[in-house]
């Protein structure tokens, strides 16, 4: 047997170790000026402000991108990059978007490239971007781990920048920072983190031969993502409960570095494609209304997902995820402006080229009668969100 794992940052797990940021940055030498990129609502709770002064306290130059919301668009990653030439460090605070933006901003500030440029892997990235540590707060998306960068590009559609040099060479989970995040974001955040786990142990670049390490950290993430979401979910102040959904999403993000995703994504990115909508409910709507399919595979590595988790096979997977959706509340709805489009919107989305990999990485063939079936049970769902 020979595989290998991709290159995985140094992480750093503890309830209040977000504290001690400004004395990490002290051990990355010729630091003088960092960019904090964060969420806007962290930064209107202070968290900017606090980091910034703790920065300066210890002699380092803060600056502060906080211009955006929802999902990456392009001239959100443009307005950080600019921001982070001249400074030696990019701080990502926040949920994926903000990693992703501030990891890309790292790559374009040292080559004074545009993104698009390094978009869907049109050219190699920087070899020595500026140093980069990123702070994850929703538990979800696994950014913090993963080379894959997503963010719309001119015309809206989700675009990917790809490299080992957008990694970060630090990583802090802090159990603390996730605290503030709603229910219902959580349960949607720790779907996508499941979803990310079980994809990367099942699609066809996880077989054992291929991938056992990254079977590791992926069989680990569902069991801690399972055993602990409901919990995170009813009870935001358990910090327990937080911190082994914040360590499973972070696990997730290495399973799928090196193992990529499959059907669930591609209905999710293809659903973003035409209209706002969360990516973590997106995908687990996607990956409820196709599990029954899949497992109909049988494979090795489903059945192994599925005792991952406690199971005794991957027939049981379906029900297993539809009662954990349930009791985590998430509402099986789409956002009211997905009222205007058809399922034949949907399918062109799910066939469009850069949604293919994910098509051609899921286990089961699908076929284009599959999206078609697909991209109708999922634009019935109510328009109520």
């Amino acid at each position: 047997m020979q595989f290998s794992t991709s290159f995985i940052p140094d992480i750093r797990f503890g309830a209040g170790i977000f504290g001690s940021l400004a004395d990490m940055v002290k051990n990355f030498e010729g630091t003088r000026a960092a960019l904090i990129v964060m969420d806007g609502f962290l930064a209107a709770r202070g968290l900017a402000k606090d980091l910034a002064g703790e920065l300066m306290e210890a002699g380092f130059e803060p600056r502060l991108y906080s211009d955006f919301s929802g999902e990456p668009k392009l001239q959100h990653l443009r307005a950080a990059s600019e921001m982070a030439r001249g400074a030696d460090m990019v701080i990502g605070v926040g949920g994926g978007s903000a990693l992703d933006i501030a990891k890309v901003a790292a790559c374009c500030a040292a080559s004074g490239e545009d993104p698009m440029f390094y978009a869907l892997a049109a050219n190699p990235l920087p070899k020595k971007p500026l140093k980069k540590i990123m702070v994850p707060t929703t538990a979800g998306t696994g950014s913090e781990t993963s080379a894959t960068n997503i963010f719309a590009g001119p015309e809206g559609r989700k675009l990917w920048i790809w490299g080992p040099e957008t990694k970060p060479d630090l990583v802090l989970l802090d159990p603390e920072l996730t605290i503030s995040l709603p229910p219902n974001l959580t349960a949607w955040c720790g779907m996508d983190s499941f979803i990310h786990a079980f994809e990367a142990a099942t699609n066809r670049n996880s077989p054992a031969w291929v991938h056992a390490g990254a079977k590791l950290y992926a069989h680990e993430a569902l069991r801690l993502v399972a055993g602990s979401l409901e919990a995170a979910v009813k009870a935001p102040g358990n910090l327990k409960a937080r911190g082994k959904v914040l360590l499973g999403s972070c696990y997730a993000g290495i399973a799928i570095d090196n193992c990529g995703t499959a059907i669930a994504h591609n209905i999710s990115h293809a659903l973003a494609g035409l209209a706002p909508v969360h990516h973590g409910l997106a995908t687990a709507l996607g990956f409820e209304a196709t599990l029954p399919w899949l497992v109909e595979k049988d494979t090795t590595d489903l059945n192994e997902a599925a005792r991952a988790i406690g199971l005794s096979g991957a027939t049981q997977l379906p029900a297993f995820v539809s009662k954990m959706m349930d009791r985590c509340g998430v509402e099986r709805a789409l956002p009211k402006v997905f009222g205007g489009f058809s399922a034949q919107d949907l399918a062109a989305e799910m066939r469009a080229p850069e949604n293919q990999p994910m098509r051609r990485s899921t286990i089961r063939e699908v076929t284009d009668a599959d999206i078609d079936v697909f991209a109708a049970e999922i634009m019935t769902l109510p328009k109520t969100l």
